[in-house]
């Protein structure tokens, strides 16, 4: 085993009626006066956003609830967010959704615990953060692993950049993870939330790090339970088994477990939240469009990682080391597309992108060549440009 430093702190309730614990956990890490934040209508629908509020009535909670947030959060709703939160005087914020919801909700903590600060500041590494908010999640999308995660993304919807920030900050106090919250989920989500819990395991799993025998045992066996039930949950969301076992995973895939030790990866991310922050589409989708190309490109960086994965995760044995390695790759590909899941360009509904738009989108992802991306191979904005090429059909 390599080296590492572990802090996962988020309690978990997980389970039937979770949800139901709200009030108390929000009471055990000192929350008085909440500020509930949420996406679109479907917490208001489900009666699930009613359920918490009173739940924290009868607790004697005060609360006020913010709804709005966007697929690929937007910085200007976190930051009308953080006005709400300090005109509330909230000393605790809840996100009831998903990873953009949660994402956004990590943001407005920070804001309101530093007012004089430019939010943005933190994303770009500007300025340290020092202080935050407790938050706590209750979860239903299993997808962004953002509820036990030290991540955070947000899209500066200015300048239409979207950039992941990492911080001890960002680990929630507690996860309230009941899988039947996610049963009304649309198909086309549940796809995107199997692709995102694979592409946070992958972005660690191929690394240039030797030797972590135990953590590529864990990355490889939450693989093989995403995939298989992965497909179960595309065709019926309402499968408790299926839906329950994806929602612990993408918890698994992102709170630092599976790639413990080893140099993360995490340049598919990076492609991806390009193609995110300049089309809007879904985070997932993104990544699933850009992976294939991104493998084929970095494969000869280290072929026996590729025969590891095609062994231990898909069971295939093709002979050389080149067969075996390519095999994976388009057994990945396929099974993104059994789901539903784009593999190029035109699939993800972008279209056949022009030079100038390639060139644009690998400039944007190396931040105009100040930094390159990537561990397993690290790529520069030659490399990135090639990247986004493969990918243009």
């Amino acid at each position: 085993m390599q080296s590492f430093g572990f802090y996962s702190p988020t309690e978990v309730a997980f389970g039937k009626d979770a949800e139901l614990k709200t009030a108390e956990l929000i009471k055990k890490y000192g929350g008085t006066r909440v500020l509930i934040v949420y996406g679109g209508g479907s917490v208001v629908k489900s009666g699930l956003l009613e359920g918490i509020e009173q739940l924290l009535a009868k607790s004697g909670i005060a609360f006020n609830s913010i709804g709005g947030v966007k697929p690929n959060p937007r910085l200007s709703f976190a930051k009308s967010g953080i006005k709400e939160a300090i005109k509330f005087g909230a000393d605790f914020i809840l996100a009831v959704g998903g990873g953009s919801v949660i994402d956004t909700a990590k943001g407005i903590a920070h804001g309101v615990a530093n007012p004089d600060k430019d939010l943005w500041a933190f994303w770009t590494n500007e300025i340290p953060l020092e202080r935050s908010l407790p938050v706590g999640t209750v979860l239903t999308i299993s997808a962004a692993g953002s509820e036990t995660s030290e991540s955070a993304v947000l899209t500066n919807d200015e300048t239409n950049t979207k950039i992941g920030y990492d911080t001890p900050f960002n680990r929630p106090k507690f996860a309230v993870m009941n899988p039947e919250l996610t049963f009304t989920l649309p198909v086309y989500q549940v796809a995107c939330g199997v692709v995102d819990i694979m592409m946070h395991t992958l972005d660690r799993y191929f690394t240039p790090t030797e030797g972590n025998e135990i953590t590529d045992e864990i990355a490889e066996s939450l693989l093989r339970v995403v995939i298989k039930h992965g497909k179960t949950a595309v065709a019926n969301p309402s499968d408790y088994e299926a839906m329950s076992e994806i929602m612990w995973c993408g918890s698994l895939s992102h709170n630092g477990l599976t790639g413990l030790g080893a140099d993360w990866d995490f340049a598919p991310h990076q492609l991806g939240h390009e193609l995110s922050g300049k089309f809007d589409v879904a985070h997932g989708a993104s990544l699933s469009a850009i992976w294939d190309s991104w493998a084929k490109y970095c494969l000869k960086a280290k072929p026996e990682r590729f025969v590891r994965y095609a062994q231990k995760v898909w069971g295939i044995e093709k002979g050389n080391a080149e067969e075996t390695a390519l095999a994976a790759i388009e057994k990945t590909a396929s099974y993104f597309k059994s789901v539903g899941m784009p593999t190029c360009f035109t699939e993800l509904g972008i279209g056949v992108q022009s030079e100038e738009i390639l060139r644009e989108l690998a400039d944007r992802c190396v931040f105009f060549g100040k930094r390159t991306v990537g561990s397993f191979k690290v790529l520069d904005r030659e490399d990135v440009y090639n990247i986004y090429k493969l990918a243009n059909h």
